[in-house]
């Protein structure tokens, strides 16, 4: 695969995750409005077969505090 595709397809990737994520996070908030502090983790993880191979896998965690109020 090119360079240029593979960034291509990480863009898609991650701009769709951001859009489902949001509207997640803003119904969550929505259904919940008494929350004041939402304290969130997202998640990366690579879940590719490399046939038991010793590949280093890609896993990546971000958390941060998302103040409602």
């Amino acid at each position: 695969m090119s360079d240029d595709m593979c960034k291509k397809d990480i863009r898609a990737l991650l701009k769709t995750f951001g859009v489902m994520a949001d509207e997640a996070i803003v119904g969550h908030i929505a259904k919940n409005p008494n929350a004041e502090i939402l304290k969130l983790k997202v998640t990366l993880e690579d879940m590719t077969d490399y046939g038991g191979s010793g590949v280093d896998v890609l896993e990546l965690e971000v958390t941060k505090d998302i103040h409602c109020k």
